[in-house]
C-alpha cells in the first residue's frame, strides 16, 4: 500500500506538469471539502456527547491542522482498493480563516454567557457554542478567550456587589439576598464552564498557573463580595445571630445556614472569617450560661442541660457547621459548662446522688466527666471520701452495733452496684471503693472483726430460716469480703471459734454444708494455720459420735437394769481447739452422776493416760414435763435442768435454797432463773413478780403452763453471751497478741543480733498482722528486756542487742 501511494504520486507530478496549476488547486480544493466535511460531522458528535466521548478519539483528531487536512488514514476510516487509489499533494499555502472571525465567534459566546448572567433565553444552541469555543482553541486564540471571560465575568461579579451595601436592609433579608447571589453565581458558572470545557480542559491544563473557570468564579466572587469588609462582616454576624437564635430555642432555616456555611468553606474564608469569631461568641454564651445555672439548677438538672447542650452542638456540626469545627467547638463546651465547674458539682450534688442511689443521674455524671481533663480522677477521689465519711458513721457509732454488719453488706452492694453500673466497671473506682472500705472499717478497733463473727453466727443457727442455701452461700461470700478489709482478724477468729463450739455443742447449727462452706472460705483467705483449730472442733464432734455408739452399746451389755433410762450422749473435746472454759462445780443428781462415773470408766479404759475434765456450763437436755394443760417436751441447759428438777420434790423453793441445793454460780443462777420465770415461756412463777432475781425471791412451778408447740425451746439463754464472756474472749485475744508480739521481737533480735529502735519498730509492723500502737511495742520491748531476752546498747541506749 505504501508503494502504491508513492507511485500515485509520481503520476500525479507528472500530469501536472502536462495540466497546469488550475488542475491541482481544483483537486486540492475538492480533497480538502472532503476532510472539512469529516471535521465537522466530529465536531457535531463531540457537542452532543460532551463529556461522554471517547478521549482517544478526541486526541486523535485534535492533530487536524487549521486547514482541515489530516494525514492519518486510518483514523478516517479510509482503505486503498485495487479499483481506486488516493493521491496526496501538498499544499502551497494554507486558507486563511474570515478576517472577523474571531469578533463574531465571540459576540456570540459573549451573548450566551450574558444571557446567563441575566437569566435570559439563550438564542444559540450548546452545541453550537461548544463548537465555537473548540474552534477558537484550535485557532490558537484561547488565551484571548479566556481573558475575555474573566473580563465578562469580573464585570458581573463586581455589579452584584451595590445591593448588599444598604445599611438598612434586615439582617435576615440580607443573608437570604446573599444567599440567593451565591446560588445564582454556582449555577452561572456550571453552565458557563459547561459552554467553555474544552478551554478548562485544554488550555487550563497546559497552564498551571491559570485558576480553571470555576475557581475564577469561586475568586471573582471572594473578591468583590465576601473579601469587601462590610460584607463579610454582615454576613459573619448575621450567621452567628441565626445560631444564637437557635441556641435560645427558636427555630432557624438551617438550609440556609448550611448554604452559607458552605460558601464560606468553598472560598476558602471559612476559618478566617467566621470560625474564630464562632467560638469566641460561643465561649462567651456558656461561661455566661454555666455561672448562672450553677447557682439556678440542682447537680441532676444542670447534668441534663450539659447533655442536651452538648447534643445540639454535634447536631449543629452535623447538619450545617463544617466538621473540622467539632473538636474546637465541643472542648469550648465542655470546658466553660463542666472544667470551671468540676469541683463545684461534686461539692454540690455528689453526696446526695450517691445517697439516693441515682443510676441514671450518677451515669450522666461519669459520662460527662468522662469527656474533660482530670474529671475522672475528682469523681474517683469524690466517691472515695464519700464513702469513707458515709462508713465511718456506721462503724463509729454504738448505738448501730447490732445492725452495723447489714449496714455494711447493704453499703458495699449499693457501692459496688454503682461502680458497676454507673462508671462503666472502671478499675480506678473499684480500687478506690475498698480502699476506702478498708480504711474505715478499721477506724474502731476489733468491734467489727467481733460484730463480723456474731453475724455470721447468726446466720448460721438452725433457727435461722430466712434464707435459702444458695442466699445464705451468697451472704457468706458478701461477710468474706468485709473480712478481708478487717486488720484485727484474730478478734474474728476467737468470736468466731467460741460462737461455732457453742453452736456444735449445743446442736444448733443450721447445716454442717453451711459451716464447712464457710471453713473452706476462710482458709482459702487465711490459709490454713487460721483455721487448723477449727477444722479439729469438727474432728472432735465425728470422732465423738462413734464415741458415743460405742457407749451405748456398753451399756446395752452391762448396765442396762441398774441404771434409769436416761439418754446420755457426751462430746469429747481436745483442749488445744476449743475455747477455754472455767471449770465450775455443781451438784448433780445421783442418776446423772453414776452414768458419770460409767462413761470415764469407759472411755478411759479405750484410751489410758488421758485425763477427762467435765463442764457442766456447756450440757443441756430434753425434759418431760407435765403440765395441768397438756405434757410437754422442756429443751433446756444443764443449769436449767438442775433448778427444774428441784419441783419434783417441792412445790415453792427459795433462792437461797436452790444456790445452795446446785452449787450454781451467783450470776449464772439469776439469768438461769430469769429464763425460766420471766422470759416469754414461763415454767415458774416468780414470788414477786419482776425482772430482776433477788436474793429473797421464791419460785414456784407454773401447773397452769401452756404453749402451742409440744417441745419448747427454753436453753435459748445458753447461745447468748454474757458481758464477762465478751471480755474473757478480748482478754484471750489481747494475751495471744503479746505472745505474738514477744515472739516476733525474739525472732528479728536473733536474726540481726544489734539493731536501733525505729528499725525494729518497723520490722514488727511488717511481720505483725494485726493493728499495734507504738506505744505498746515499746512495752513489749521493755518487757523482754526486763527479762534478759535483749539489752540496750551502753554506748548507744536507742540500740539494742540480742541476749543469746
Amino acid at each position: 500500500m505504501f508503494r502504491n501511494s508513492n507511485q500515485a504520486r509520481g503520476k500525479g507530478k507528472a500530469k501536472a506538469k502536462g495540466k497546469g496549476k488550475s488542475q491541482f488547486k481544483s483537486s486540492t480544493k475538492r480533497k480538502q471539502g472532503h476532510y472539512t466535511s469529516n471535521q465537522e460531522k466530529f465536531f457535531s458528535f463531540l457537542n452532543m456527547t460532551d463529556n461522554s466521548v471517547d478521549r482517544t478519539r478526541r486526541a486523535n483528531f485534535s492533530n487536524v491542522p487549521a486547514n482541515g487536512i489530516n494525514r492519518n488514514l486510518n483514523i478516517l476510516n479510509i482503505k486503498p482498493t485495487t479499483a481506486k487509489k488516493i493521491v496526496i499533494k501538498n499544499l502551497k499555502s494554507e486558507p486563511k480563516l474570515p478576517e472577523d472571525y474571531r469578533e463574531q465567534t465571540w459576540d456570540k459566546l459573549k451573548s450566551a454567557v450574558l444571557a446567563i448572567q441575566k437569566s435570559m433565553p439563550n438564542q444559540y444552541s450548546l452545541e453550537e457554542l461548544y463548537q465555537a469555543v473548540e474552534n477558537m482553541c484550535n485557532h490558537k486564540m484561547a488565551q484571548t478567550l479566556y481573558s475575555r471571560l474573566h473580563s465578562l465575568t469580573e464585570s458581573h461579579v463586581s455589579r452584584n456587589i451595590e445591593q448588599f451595601l444598604a445599611e438598612s436592609m434586615d439582617r435576615f433579608l440580607f443573608l437570604k439576598k446573599m444567599n440567593e447571589t451565591w446560588l445564582a453565581h454556582c449555577n452561572q458558572m456550571i453552565m458557563i464552564r459547561s459552554i467553555f470545557l474544552y478551554l478548562d480542559r485544554t488550555y487550563v491544563l497546559q497552564n498551571p498557573n491559570i485558576s480553571s473557570i470555576w475557581d475564577m468564579g469561586l475568586e471573582l466572587f471572594s473578591k468583590y463580595i465576601l473579601l469587601n469588609t462590610l460584607v463579610q462582616t454582615r454576613v459573619v454576624e448575621g450567621l452567628l445571630m441565626l445560631i444564637e437564635k437557635e441556641r435560645q430555642g427558636d427555630n432557624v432555616d438551617r438550609t440556609l445556614l448550611k448554604s452559607l456555611l458552605r460558601m464560606l468553606t468553598d472560598l476558602q474564608i471559612y476559618e478566617q472569617a467566621f470560625e474564630q469569631k464562632f467560638l469566641q461568641s460561643t465561649e462567651r454564651l456558656y461561661a455566661a450560661e454555666g455561672q448562672r445555672l450553677m447557682q439556678e439548677l440542682e447537680v441532676p438538672d444542670y447534668l441534663a442541660h450539659v447533655d442536651k447542650r452538648i447534643h445540639e452542638e454535634n447536631e449543629r456540626v452535623l447538619h450545617y457547621l463544617d466538621t473540622g469545627t467539632k473538636y474546637q467547638l465541643i472542648h469550648t463546651v465542655e470546658k466553660q459548662l463542666l472544667s470551671e465547674h468540676v469541683t463545684n458539682l461534686l461539692q454540690k450534688g455528689l453526696n446526695g446522688l450517691l445517697e439516693e442511689k441515682r443510676i441514671p443521674d450518677l451515669t450522666l455524671l461519669y459520662q460527662l466527666f468522662n469527656r474533660v481533663k482530670n474529671g475522672l480522677a475528682e469523681l474517683c477521689l469524690s466517691f472515695n471520701a464519700f464513702i469513707k465519711k458515709r462508713g465511718r458513721t456506721i462503724v463509729i457509732d454504738p448505738e448501730k452495733d447490732k445492725t452495723m454488719v447489714q449496714e455494711l453488706l447493704d453499703f458495699k452492694d449499693a457501692m459496688d452496684n454503682i461502680v458497676i453500673s454507673c462508671f462503666n466497671r472502671n478499675e480506678k473506682f473499684g480500687n478506690s471503693l475498698k480502699e476506702a472500705f478498708e480504711h474505715f472499717v478499721n477506724q474502731r478497733t476489733n468491734k467489727p472483726a467481733e460484730l463480723i463473727a456474731k453475724f455470721v453466727d447468726l446466720k448460721l443457727r438452725k433457727g435461722n430460716k430466712e434464707t435459702t442455701e444458695e442466699e445464705l452461700e451468697r451472704l457468706l461470700d458478701k461477710i468474706m469480703v468485709l473480712f478481708r478489709f478487717i486488720h484485727g482478724k484474730d478478734v474474728f477468729e476467737a468470736f468466731y471459734k467460741k460462737d461455732l463450739a457453742k453452736r456444735l455443742l449445743v446442736g444448733k447449727s443450721a447445716s454442717v454444708d453451711a459451716e464447712k462452706s464457710m471453713l473452706s472460705k476462710l482458709k482459702q483467705e487465711c490459709g490454713g494455720g487460721f483455721t487448723s483449730k477449727l477444722e479439729g472442733m469438727f474432728k472432735d464432734m465425728e470422732l465423738s459420735k462413734d464415741i458415743n455408739v460405742a457407749f451405748k452399746q456398753h451399756l446395752n451389755t452391762q448396765h442396762t437394769r441398774s441404771l434409769s433410762p436416761i439418754d446420755m450422749t457426751v462430746n469429747i473435746l481436745t483442749m488445744g481447739y476449743w475455747p477455754t472454759y472455767v471449770p465450775m462445780d455443781v451438784t448433780l443428781p445421783d442418776n446423772m452422776v453414776k452414768f458419770h462415773d460409767i462413761f470415764k470408766e469407759f472411755y478411759l479404759s479405750k484410751h489410758s493416760g488421758r485425763k477427762l475434765q467435765w463442764q457442766p456450763t456447756l450440757g443441756h437436755c430434753v425434759l418431760k414435763a407435765r403440765f395441768k394443760t397438756a405434757p410437754k417436751e422442756l429443751a433446756v441447759s444443764l443449769f436449767q435442768t438442775l433448778v427444774i428438777l428441784l419441783f419434783n420434790k417441792y412445790d415453792e423453793v427459795s433462792y437461797e435454797y436452790i444456790k445452795e441445793a446446785t452449787n450454781i454460780e451467783d450470776s449464772e443462777l439469776r439469768r438461769t432463773l430469769q429464763s425460766l420465770a420471766c422470759g416469754k415461756a414461763r415454767v415458774l412463777n416468780k414470788i414477786p413478780k419482776g425482772r430482776e432475781i433477788e436474793d429473797n425471791d421464791k419460785f414456784r412451778f407454773n401447773n397452769e403452763f401452756s404453749h402451742n408447740l409440744f417441745r419448747i425451746k427454753i436453753n435459748q439463754i445458753q447461745m447468748k453471751e454474757t458481758t464477762e464472756e465478751q471480755k474473757a474472749t478480748e482478754e484471750r485475744v489481747f494475751q495471744d497478741r503479746q505472745y505474738q508480739i514477744d515472739a516476733a521481737i525474739v525472732r528479728v533480735m536473733k536474726m540481726r543480733k544489734t539493731l536501733s529502735h525505729n528499725l525494729l519498730i518497723s520490722e514488727l509492723y511488717l511481720q505483725l498482722k494485726f493493728p499495734v500502737k507504738p506505744a505498746d511495742l515499746k512495752k513489749r520491748i521493755e518487757s523482754l528486756i526486763d527479762r534478759d531476752y535483749m539489752e540496750r546498747d551502753k554506748d548507744n541506749p536507742n540500740q539494742y542487742n540480742y541476749v543469746a
